[in-house]
């Protein structure tokens, strides 16, 4: 019976065959674009492989123009690639390559498709994918696993490679955004919300006492600037220069920057009187300024890393790992909760603050929040709310103190 459909067949020459050719010969359906791409993405990159005894392997393939990956590729050398920091920049790498190494039903990778090819169904549909993955316990049965925020990272990548590279390669690169829109939730429904613990003052001074107990006089510090000033560890570690606090022009004023938002502020010292807001914070901060003449305040200053030019705890890498399993190491040995991190105690300052009854426009005035999502009220931030409110936190702290002081008495 004559017929009209046609199949696709792969096969190495005969003399790569009679040499041992590891590549084998296979039928490729009868799809003529996935054959294609069979061929091109898998097969004759193996067969290059052999005949090259593994030297092709070295050179990186040029992804096909007009596809995902060669998207990818514009988006990593577009300036605003550049502008992301070092930690972002992995998590957006994890994200893009999640989604171009998936496998689809015809074997290939999501990756080498088209973009004209893209539609909102298919993002969906691999969305759906890599939500979930399969895994097998120790007793070989198979388990589904939800992984929601690595899924949604990955699609948030994505639709920012995207746009980046719409507007650079505006010809190729469809207007209609099918990441965008996603209706993306951080939890699944009746998930319990995933909370940063938040120290208390206590801990925080069981943190510090066991800090310079092991020589880690810095981060005590470090912890305490943090709870104060509500600053993110990478400002802290990775922005905080010696220049910021108290300079000539500005001996009662220290400069605070925020690389999240980019936003600089000037944080006073002093109140109207002239009294210190931050006597214990200022009085460390100064004897450190006495040592260090220019660069990040804070350093690695435990006697075991000592050196002419201590190291700053983050990496030229924007790392921060080491300074993590530090802080672990000083939280296990003050015998605290072990889920605590530097974060918990920049946490513990926003809580110490709602408990002293700031106002919305104190709270977003010390932590530079520029978005009124963040804090229900938008208010400008001004040098008296800054003021204020801190004098609010420590008569908190104080009225504690003297109600813990007398509930002991009572109790004895």
């Amino acid at each position: 019976m004559k017929s009209d459909r046609w199949a696709y067949f792969f096969e190495p020459p005969t003399w790569a065959r009679q040499q041992g050719c590891n590549v084998k010969a296979e039928a490729l359906g009868e799809q003529y674009a996935a054959a294609v791409e069979r061929v091109e993405n898998l097969l004759l990159p193996a067969f290059d492989s052999w005949r090259s005894r593994g030297l092709t392997d070295m050179i990186p393939p040029s992804p096909a123009s007009g596809s995902f990956d060669w998207l990818v590729s514009i988006f990593q050398a577009h300036q605003k690639w550049r502008e992301i920091d070092e930690k972002t920049q992995r998590l957006y790498k994890q994200g893009l390559a999640l989604f171009s190494n998936h496998t689809l039903k015809d074997g290939s990778r999501a990756g080498s498709k088209q973009l004209s090819d893209f539609t909102k169904g298919f993002v969906d549909a691999i969305y759906a994918k890599l939500l979930v993955v399969e895994e097998r316990d120790a007793y070989g049965n198979v388990v589904k696993r939800e992984r929601r925020r690595y899924a949604n990272a990955a699609m948030v990548s994505c639709r920012r490679a995207w746009f980046v590279g719409q507007r650079a390669q505006e010809t190729k690169v469809p207007a209609i955004n099918p990441f965008s829109r996603m209706g993306l939730k951080t939890r699944a429904p009746g998930q319990l919300v995933r909370q940063t613990p938040t120290a208390t003052w206590d801990e925080l001074v069981a943190f510090r006492a066991t800090a310079t107990k092991l020589g880690y006089r810095s981060v005590g510090t470090a912890a305490l600037l943090t709870w104060e000033w509500l600053q993110r560890e990478e400002h802290v570690f990775g922005a905080f220069e010696i220049s910021h606090y108290r300079p000539k022009e500005r001996p009662n004023s220290v400069k605070i920057v925020h690389p999240k938002n980019g936003e600089e502020a000037w944080w006073p010292l002093f109140d109207e009187m002239g009294e210190p807001l931050f006597p214990e914070l200022m009085a460390e901060l100064d004897a450190i300024k006495e040592t260090v003449v220019s660069g990040l305040v804070f350093r690695r200053d435990h006697e075991h890393r000592r050196s002419p030019t201590q190291l700053p705890w983050i990496t030229e890498r924007r790392d921060l790992r080491y300074l993590r399993r530090v802080v672990k190491r000083i939280v296990a040995a003050a015998e605290l909760r072990s889920e605590l991190s530097c974060t918990s105690f920049r946490h513990g300052g926003f809580t110490e603050g709602a408990d002293s009854d700031l106002t919305d426009a104190e709270l977003r005035a010390a932590g530079r929040h520029r978005s009124a999502r963040q804090l229900p009220t938008y208010a400008k931030r001004t040098r008296k709310q800054l003021i204020a409110g801190s004098k609010k936190r420590h008569e908190e702290r104080a009225r504690a103190a003297l109600i813990g002081i007398a509930t002991n008495r009572s109790s004895e």
